[in-house]
């Protein structure tokens, strides 16, 4: 199933450690909500907007944590590349 808008992603890097958070629209069918740590993918799929606002907000507070704990964000051309 691919992905017709990406609405929100960020990878977040600190040594060899890699996050990475993502929620695309799906059109009609609805939104997939993903979220990488440490090569371990997790795929939900939400037909519900609420559910969405939910996940982007819990996204939004954990990435705010990593980087007031030194996480850096990877610009997505370099994050292509690994």
């Amino acid at each position: 199933m691919a992905a017709d808008t990406l609405m929100f992603s960020i990878t977040l890097r600190k040594a060899e450690k890699t996050r990475r958070y993502s929620i695309s629209s799906l059109g009609h069918s609805g939104w997939e909500v993903t979220q990488e740590r440490e090569g371990e993918t997790r795929h939900v799929f939400y037909d519900d907007w609420h559910r969405v606002e939910r996940a982007l907000a819990i996204f939004r507070l954990e990435v705010s944590e990593l980087t007031a704990r030194g996480w850096q964000e990877i610009p997505r051309f370099e994050d292509l590349r690994t």
